[in-house]
């Protein structure tokens, strides 16, 4: 290889990769709703609080899942204090330690050293990757946990003696810890992958050694503990984890998140954007030579095989389940770049270069369609395009322009070149450009879908003023104002935690942060200090009708949402 594609550079380009996918900018932007919001909100409860065992949301208990995740965000902020990036310090550390795993595993794995680092560059360079990545959120650390159980199975049928009985501890230990972070799916999937790796290969006595009895003393002592001491805390939790959180959520659609079979399909053509345009072809061909593939190889398809399958299976569908595809795919993209770049002329680098025209007609099209407003100002509504979520893309669609109209055009200069580097450059280009150049309008995109928009507006309130939202509420207000936040509700679904709701189903005695839409009335008469309510567009109108009655006025505080100081006796 030339140039910078020297075997001895990529790793020092891995790291570069990183360091601007995964760390760049990371705290600037805010907590996006509901998610981000909310996670932080507990970790930061959990950190005021000490209560490391029963987590809590704005006050209320929070069991839609384990501890493990907040408890890793609550050290973060008592090591270096409460942001936005401390609080995304966990996911970027358990991300960064994935990479370095993958780079191990395909590094003994393989014969050609350049895999590894290029396996590194292209799962880096995942949009799916690094969005989970750079958020608040379980799957990541999950991820670390699944892969390294997966791992730790394969290398410990690859070994033999003590050190085979070493590796099936450490993924036992790896199960156990990625149960307590998302639940039964923790073990769940690195189980399946395990079974039927073991299977397609033909292996004998492998279920033995994988069930040794220390072994599952291991997962058990690291679960037990959290499971038995948080239902001795908490009863309800056995019926609601297993049942509801996790059996429901799996053969129900109660969760509303269900899709089609082929949901994860166009799941993967934008999560592994641009490397997805490689798969199809790629993936024929890996079945037509597959009595060639490595045993490496045939593990990385069956774990992509079977988690996308798994999860299609399922009434629940979220993007994020399949995150560990990711990584598998692209150790696999990896092995087809490195045969591109050692046979420049080869049967892989026309499929790149086949996989490349048709990124390069897809950035010319996206290109024009992000340019229309720009060309023809009110364009998208008169072709249909409109709702707020589409209204805050917008915020995006110039610099995003600018950017696929670049990929476009170095994809251009590697076809006039012929040259497979310059190829290889260009699929990566897309996501570092985004996390650069297209960064103002990430930042603008966030903070429409931000709390911290909302809190920055709500004025200077007079003390003990209670901030009360009527039939909304924006998930990551209580973080952002470093306080409790009343919900007026009719069934408490606003605060977006299925356990809260559950609890609330069942209880008449609602708790003190929640109050019923239908006792709102004479819960308002009766206060002798002021409250600060908010309403978002659909509450609007009620909180116009309430401000007007006391005298008051409802101000828009952020776009989307008003506020109103309704002071004791006010009339």
């Amino acid at each position: 290889m030339k140039s910078w594609f020297k075997i001895e550079l990529l790793p020092y380009l891995a790291i570069l990769v990183v360091l601007v996918t995964l760390f760049a900018r990371l705290g600037e932007l805010p907590f996006r709703d509901p998610d981000e919001g909310r996670n932080a909100e507990v970790a930061r409860e959990m950190h005021q609080s000490g209560s490391w065992l029963v987590p809590t949301y704005d006050g209320l208990t929070y069991l839609d899942k384990p501890a493990f995740f907040f408890k890793t965000v609550a050290l973060s902020f008592s090591l270096f204090g409460e942001s936005e990036m401390t609080a995304r310090l966990p996911s970027v550390f358990f991300a960064s330690l994935l990479l370095v795993m993958l780079f191990v595993f395909c590094r003994r794995e393989y014969p050609e050293r350049e895999t590894a680092a290029l396996a590194v560059i292209i799962t880096a360079t995942s949009p799916l990757f690094i969005a989970l990545a750079r958020h608040v959120i379980f799957d990541m650390t999950l991820a670390f946990f699944v892969s390294a159980a997966i791992f730790c199975a394969y290398l410990a049928e690859s070994s033999t003696g003590k050190i085979r009985a070493n590796w099936y501890l450490l993924g036992a230990a790896a199960a156990g810890f990625a149960t307590l972070v998302k639940g039964p799916v923790g073990f769940l999937i690195p189980l399946l992958v395990v079974v039927i790796f073991n299977l397609t290969e033909g292996r004998t006595g492998w279920a033995r050694r994988s069930f040794a009895p220390l072994n599952i003393l291991v997962f058990f002592a690291i679960v037990l503990p959290w499971f038995v001491g948080l239902s001795m805390e908490r009863p309800d939790f056995p019926y609601y984890g297993l049942v509801e959180e996790s059996f429901h959520r799996f053969t129900t659609t109660s969760f509303q998140r269900g899709g089609p079979f082929y949901y994860y399909g166009f799941v993967l053509l934008g999560g592994l954007f641009a490397w997805s345009f490689l798969l199809p072809e790629a993936a024929a061909r890996t079945w037509q030579y597959r009595s060639r593939l490595a045993p490496a190889d045939r593990l990385f398809i069956v774990w992509s095989i079977a988690i996308v399958l798994f999860f299609s299976i399922s009434k629940s569908k979220l993007p994020a389940y399949i995150l560990t595809v990711s990584v598998a795919l692209g150790a696999l993209t990896a092995r087809l770049v490195v045969a591109a770049l050692r046979n420049p002329n080869g049967e892989a680098s026309r499929m790149i270069f086949r996989g490349l025209l048709f990124l390069t007609i897809l950035s010319v099209a996206f290109a024009a369609f992000l340019s229309l407003n720009f060309f023809q100002p009110g364009t998208y509504e008169k072709l249909g395009f409109r709702g707020t979520e589409f209204n805050r893309l917008t915020l995006l669609f110039t610099p995003s322009a600018c950017v696929f109209l670049a990929v476009a055009l170095m994809a251009g200069l590697s076809f006039w070149r012929h040259d497979i580097r310059i190829a290889f450059t260009t699929f990566l280009l897309l996501p570092v450009l985004i996390l650069t150049v297209d960064f103002g309008g990430l930042l603008h995109y966030s903070e429409a879908s931000s709390s911290r928009q909302i809190a920055h507006g709500i004025p200077s309130l007079p003390p003990d003023t209670r901030v009360i939202c009527f039939e909304c509420f924006p998930c990551g207000l209580p973080f952002y104002l470093r306080q409790n936040v009343t919900l007026v509700s009719k069934d408490g679904s606003e605060i977006t935690s299925n356990y809260v709701t559950f609890t609330l189903k069942k209880s008449t005695a609602w708790p003190e942060t929640i109050i019923r839409l239908d006792n709102w009335d004479h819960w308002l008469a009766s206060q002798d200090k002021p409250v600060f309510l908010l309403s978002d567009r659909r509450s609007h109108d009620a909180l116009n009708a309430l401000a007007l009655g006391r005298k008051t006025d409802a101000r828009e505080i952020a776009p989307g949402w008003w506020g109103a100081l309704i002071t004791p006796g006010a009339n």
